[in-house]
């Protein structure tokens, strides 16, 4: 028979405040639009991104599974507080790092201070993108967020151009995001090719 582990209760509690702290994520709207027009929540990316990187499993050689997807869950949870900027408003040097790192430890201060020390080094792992774990979770990032521009309901003014760049530095430092890119990047010229007809007509 399994022996039961004796848990601190408060601890428990603790765990619990910050798992409904972080449900804000549900309600935290990006600009990237769902394939049926709505906006997609940040947590709506980060299940998407983790579903991503469990299925390219066997492409990943001897990368730790685990590491890599906590990084993909904690990247984003300092959005909880402030909200999501916008991939094509988002500049060098705006302190959009900093504010999302100051978000992510109050949405951790109800934690113990174990759980919440490796949250903020997971956020600032892959931050750095230094890691073999965090180049691919940067990189798959950028490409759930290319393949949502592609699948989404987009308005008529949507510039699909966008992809075409966005992201390309994280997407260039591992063979399989440079092959997945590749054939993102396919689909989108044929998009920005099926919307030049109405591009001309506009001008």
């Amino acid at each position: 028979m399994e022996q039961a582990i004796q848990t601190d209760p408060a601890r428990l509690e603790a765990i619990l405040a910050f798992v409904q702290a972080a449900e804000k994520l549900k309600d935290t709207l990006r600009s990237g639009i769902t394939a049926q027009g709505r906006a997609e929540s940040t947590a709506e990316h980060s299940w998407r991104l983790c579903l991503m990187t469990i299925l390219f499993d066997r492409e990943l050689g001897d990368h730790d599974r685990l590491k890599l997807l906590k990084l993909c869950i904690v990247h984003d949870l300092g959005e909880a507080i402030s909200g999501d900027v916008p991939a094509t408003l988002q500049v060098a040097g705006d302190g959009r790092a900093a504010q999302e790192r100051a978000d992510l430890m109050t949405l951790c201060a109800p934690l113990p201070d174990d759980l919440r020390d490796e949250l903020v080094a997971l956020w600032d792992e892959y931050s750095a993108a230094a890691t073999p774990e965090a180049i691919l979770a940067k990189g798959f990032d950028k490409l759930e967020t290319m393949l949502q521009h592609l699948v989404g309901k987009n308005g008529p003014g949507f510039d699909y151009r966008f992809n075409l760049a966005y992201g390309a530095k994280h997407t260039a430092r591992h063979p399989l995001l440079a092959q997945l890119r590749a054939l993102v990047d396919r689909e989108t010229q044929k998009r920005v090719i099926m919307m030049a007809p109405a591009e001309a007509a506009k001008g």
